[in-house]
């Protein structure tokens, strides 16, 4: 399963950029920040602004799983 948190941690530490930065871009608390990196999960339209901010696209990380779910299976 995705760790989205930890994939915006870590892009944001290999684009050399603060936390203090990516709070001003969010337009909230560092701590809030922070918040964000301990997440498993988030909120699309979040997930949004933080692919436009660092201009990444974390969405492939959610369709990589989903092309290994088998849909066609018959099982339950």
């Amino acid at each position: 399963m995705v760790h989205i948190g930890t994939l915006i941690k870590e892009e944001l530490n290999r684009q050399e950029r603060s936390v203090a930065w990516f709070a001003r871009k969010l337009c909230c608390e560092r701590t809030n920040v922070y918040s964000i990196f301990k997440r498993e999960s988030i909120d699309t339209a979040l997930l949004l602004r933080i692919s436009c901010i660092l201009r990444h696209n974390f969405f492939q990380y959610y369709l990589q799983e989903l092309s290994d779910c088998d849909f066609y299976s018959t099982e339950p």
